[in-house]
């Protein structure tokens, strides 16, 4: 009974890893800023969260066997939030943005 207990506290006070920052992370949150000036204008309330989301691969149109990395991050201007995707080429060494999309998350 006594081990239960003291492995129950030991259980209690570990600490749980993060999960890995996304590959091209800090580039996605770089160009969200970017593609929110763009379509919304110089805007002072422009907020982009820093926390980038990795999502599943796409397939290359070109070449099926090809995928491209997806990373979500949000972005909020006033009382408008904004979810982007950006689309970067696997490659080791470098973030090559291929594609991106923006969407004002609304309910119309």
């Amino acid at each position: 009974m006594k081990t239960f207990a003291v492995s129950l506290a030991l259980l209690a006070g570990a600490s749980v890893a993060a999960p890995p920052e996304p590959r091209c992370a800090g580039a996605a949150v770089e160009q969200a800023r970017k593609l929110l000036q763009f379509h919304l204008g110089s805007d002072d309330r422009i907020e982009i969260d820093k926390d980038a989301v990795a999502l599943a691969p796409l397939p290359n149109p070109a070449n099926r066997k090809q995928a491209f990395d997806v990373v979500e991050v949000w972005g909020y201007v006033y009382k408008g939030q904004y979810r982007m995707r950006f689309i970067y080429a696997q490659r080791p060494q470098h973030c090559v943005l291929m594609g991106q999309e923006i969407l004002e998350y609304a309910d119309l």
